[in-house]
């Protein structure tokens, strides 16, 4: 076989992970099975102890999501890689694999939903508190900084309104203190940006999302070193079992064939979405990183291989021209799930930020006028016209 590291993205994401078995299968076996036998009693407790590498019982090894994690880390540049069952059983799993009572997070305050409600509710439960800055502002991350600071926190491109964290940057701010950097890349996946060449130590996928790329299954997984990844994020995945399935790891497996293909669609489609709202008077401010006026223009060019699929856009007729617009469109699915070959969309508000206090959307940016899209593969000249119909 060709040596693995001289492969490109597309072929890495097609080859990587699979050894044929002895029925010579083209592609990828599922093995949906929860144990597996041992040929003897001595092997079985070699096995266990770690003594002998193989497959015990499929909470923790499976064949099939082995070659889904393998090829992720792969595609990610990583040692290791975790699977697990949802992107925030990965987030969790960093948490209580990396941190204890007492330690500290910084973290942007321009998270997921759900990211923000873990930070702020469940994890002070353990004695782990957070501080919230502003993503793209440095000096904030270094004022917020602690001595039992252990991990920095963020999503680049943020979810919703596409601002940028300086990776470089803040993996030397993490490691000035002895702490680690967590990139949750769901936006842009390692198609558009790889975050471990820029510093940063983990890497943090929602798999629902680009990954699979058609909205089929659930699941997430933790891209980093053999250490902290390879051993403590694992040691929780062993211990707690937020497993991911053979099927979807099957699934997974298969969108990431043409992830890089399909990343290129969402980008272009996003883009010209993005140009042909910012001409309409109805709308206030367009937030994605493929325009020219974006404030952090010159750090999308150095980060990212592309724009992304993700955008938001302010009406000016608040929460009531929002929601006209989303039932009026006909066309794209009112869901708040992305990275699907179907354009989907959303108002934040109510949905993905929900649950976040009035305060804290107020901070992150998340009025009410605001609507998000994720681009998907239709024709987007559909695309257009079913807006143009949401404007009235």
């Amino acid at each position: 076989m060709n040596d693995e590291q001289q492969w490109g993205a597309a072929t890495t994401a097609i080859r990587t992970g699979h050894e044929p078995s002895s029925e010579g299968e083209h592609s990828e076996p599922i093995f949906p099975t929860s144990s597996f036998v041992f040929g003897s009693a001595a092997e079985a407790a070699a096995r266990f102890s770690g003594e002998e590498p193989g497959n015990i019982y499929s909470r923790f090894t499976n064949p099939t999501v082995r070659c889904f994690e393998e090829r992720l880390a792969a595609m990610e540049g990583g040692e290791s890689c975790v699977a697990t069952a949802s992107g925030m059983a990965a987030i969790l799993a960093v948490c209580l694999g990396l941190l204890e009572k007492g330690d500290h997070i910084v973290s942007s305050r321009s998270l997921f939903g759900t990211t923000t409600v873990l930070f702020t509710n469940y994890l002070p439960r353990f004695g782990i508190e957070t501080t919230f800055v502003d993503l793209d502002d440095p000096s904030a991350w270094e004022e917020a900084m602690q001595p039992n600071t252990r991990l920095l926190f963020l999503e680049t491109p943020s979810n919703p309104l596409a601002q940028l964290g300086d990776i470089r940057v803040l993996a030397g701010l993490a490691h000035d203190h002895d702490a680690l950097l967590v990139v949750d890349n769901c936006f842009c996946t390692p198609a558009l940006q790889r975050p471990l060449e820029l510093g940063a130590d983990i890497v943090i996928h929602s798999a629902t999302k680009y990954l699979d790329g058609q909205g089929r299954c659930v699941g997430g997984a933790v891209v980093g070193d053999s250490k902290n990844v390879g051993e403590a994020v694992y040691g929780v995945l062993r211990t707690t079992g937020p497993t991911m399935s053979p099927f979807n790891a099957w699934v997974f497996l298969k969108g990431l064939e043409t992830l890089e293909v399909r990343m290129q669609r969402h980008c272009s489609n996003a883009q010209v979405i993005a140009d042909w709202l910012v001409d309409q008077p109805a709308v206030e401010h367009v937030y994605f990183p493929g325009l020219a006026t974006h404030p952090q223009r010159s750090l999308v060019r150095e980060q990212q291989q592309g724009p992304g699929g993700i955008l938001s856009f302010e009406l000016k007729g608040g929460k009531q021209a929002a929601w006209d617009l989303i039932d009026r469109q006909g066309l794209m699915s009112i869901t708040a799930n992305l990275g699907d070959t179907k354009t989907t969309i959303t108002h934040p508000a109510t949905t993905t930020h929900g649950r976040v206090s009035d305060e804290e959307k107020a901070r992150a940016g998340i009025t009410p006028g605001l609507v998000r899209i994720s681009a998907g593969l239709e024709n987007v000249e559909d695309l257009i016209a079913a807006l143009d119909r949401g404007l009235g």
